[in-house]
């Protein structure tokens, strides 16, 4: 990709294809072209080691850890990654309690001592600053429901990283649209 956005990693997670959705939606899919992406970056819950196989040819480096529901139990439970200037934390989040919860969250944070922490498992996208960290949940590609609501968007996130900053992009379907939201943080 152009070095004008820098190192592309795509952020996604909880599949759970087939028990709970089909496939990754159409859309998403045509959107999703190899060698685009330098990393991915997935909260697990692939479920099966076809899902994998598929990441694995999108990217050159992909990095999964174990979500509650997969097959695969070689994935570690958490990654640390250096992409450029940040340090990055990768958990699927069902270890957190309460989920999604902000302290929580940011214990796990200063445990990994990273500079993002991301998480998954409630399947709602999430893009926040707490206490001078960024705290990134891609939701659910797939839309796939969850113990906590059936009604799901299916989202995942594009994050550009170049020097001390980052850029997200959030991509959520409604219906046929895929909109797309953009924030920006840097390391100070």
């Amino acid at each position: 990709m152009s070095s004008d956005f820098g190192e592309l990693v795509l952020v996604l997670g909880d599949f759970h294809i087939p028990h709970r959705a089909a496939s990754i939606p159409e859309k998403f899919q045509r959107m999703l072209v190899p060698n685009k992406m330098q990393h991915i970056l997935c909260t697990g819950n692939l479920v099966t080691k076809e899902q994998y196989e598929e990441l694995r040819g999108l990217a050159p480096n992909v990095h999964v850890v174990r979500g509650d529901f997969d097959d695969d139990t070689s994935f570690p439970d958490s990654k640390v990654i250096q992409i450029g200037q940040f340090k990055i934390g990768l958990i699927h989040g069902h270890q957190i309690v309460p989920w999604g919860d902000a302290h929580s969250l940011a214990m796990v944070q200063r445990q990994l001592d990273v500079d993002i922490l991301i998480t998954g498992n409630t399947h709602r996208n999430e893009v926040n600053e707490y206490e001078g960290k960024w705290f990134i949940n891609p939701g659910s590609i797939t839309g796939a429901y969850s113990t906590l609501t059936t009604d799901v968007i299916p989202s995942f996130i594009l994050l550009a990283i170049q020097g001390s900053k980052v850029v997200t992009y959030v991509y959520e379907l409604h219906g046929d649209q895929v909109d797309v939201s953009k924030s920006e943080f840097s390391k100070a």
